[in-house]
């Protein structure tokens, strides 16, 4: 594979389209007598099992944060904590203010050295860091966090709770989860009554493969809220075929408007003879707001059921 493609993979997927080998548990965040949603202040020392089943002892708020991960970077954005942030990866663009904070290099493998020179007080990562990048900062006594809910809105409201107790953010935290949630019943209560298309999400396609979502991952929950039939619902994982495609013949293509996607897909054989193709239903959207598990997801959410049901969102 490519080294285009690989990046390619790496920038849609790394939010939340993970293989099982990423998939292997999810964090939980504990204090004294707490639960995974808190209100209030965080009680530290704070007690954190995350995905990796470590447990990290964070003593005092963290006042120096390092993010590994677009989505941790968005969230703690969202909780109004950015002037903590000292340290991103290379993929962490939104909000366009975070160019400013000096990246420590890639998502899977960051430089150690980049993220020691920050002396942050924690480091929170996903599931995607390297492990023995975690442990290296470890060694060093630098407090690492992996993070990664279950591949669902549930993981994304999550992830937001547990990096708010982390950061003593709980109240703003609990105040983007019950805005998403609202937004989202808000959504599958108008769709639920409409006719449901065959859609088809394109992830990658062409001459490395055709990749979408198949039944159980994040790609077919969110059509399915959005009021959608996903055509690769026959399919496990992200592996397809142009000929499982051409069978079943979407009504809708969505694919990411990065990479010049639909301009090639379009005209490519066995695409341009589908029929979301012929009746011009082939519509791109920002798949930053689908794969990110952060507060954007209910955003990413509305967007594709408006692609779905423009009618009922007018």
């Amino acid at each position: 594979m490519s080294k285009i493609l690989r990046k390619k993979i790496l920038s849609i997927l790394f939010g939340f389209i993970f293989t099982a080998v990423f998939l292997s548990g999810c964090g939980s965040v504990q204090s004294k007598d707490s639960s995974s949603k808190v209100t209030g202040n965080s009680v530290y020392p704070l007690t954190i099992t995350d995905t990796y089943k470590r447990k990290v002892t964070i003593d005092k708020k963290p006042t120096t944060i390092v993010s590994l991960a677009p989505n941790i970077t968005e969230i703690v954005y969202a909780l109004n904590a950015s002037d903590r942030l000292k340290g991103r990866t290379d993929y962490c663009d939104y909000p366009k203010s975070v160019s400013s904070v000096p990246s420590v290099g890639n998502i899977t493998d960051p430089s150690v050295e980049k993220i020691v020179e920050l002396k942050p007080d924690v480091v929170i990562a996903s599931n995607l860091t390297k492990k023995d990048i975690i442990d290296k900062l470890e060694k060093l006594n630098i407090k690492v966090v992996a993070l990664h809910g279950s591949e669902d809105l549930e993981g994304a409201y999550d992830t937001i709770e547990k990096v708010g107790q982390i950061l003593d953010e709980n109240n703003n935290a609990n105040k983007i989860v019950s805005d998403m949630k609202n937004k989202v019943d808000n959504i599958e209560n108008k769709v639920k009554a409409a006719k449901k298309p065959k859609v088809y999400y394109v992830v990658s396609y062409g001459q490395y493969g055709d990749y979408t979502g198949g039944k159980g991952t994040y790609v077919d929950k969110m059509i399915l809220a959005a009021g959608g039939n996903n055509i690769a619902e026959d399919a496990e994982g992200w592996k397809y075929s142009l000929e499982k495609v051409v069978e079943h013949d979407p009504e809708i293509i969505v694919c990411s408007k990065y990479f010049d996607t639909k301009a090639g897909l379009i005209n490519a054989n066995g695409y341009r003879d589908l029929s979301a193709v012929k009746s011009g239903k082939v519509f791109e959207i920002d798949n930053n707001l689908l794969d990110r598990q952060g507060p954007r997801m209910a955003d990413g959410l509305e967007a594709l059921a408006k692609i779905i049901h423009p009618e009922l969102f007018k």
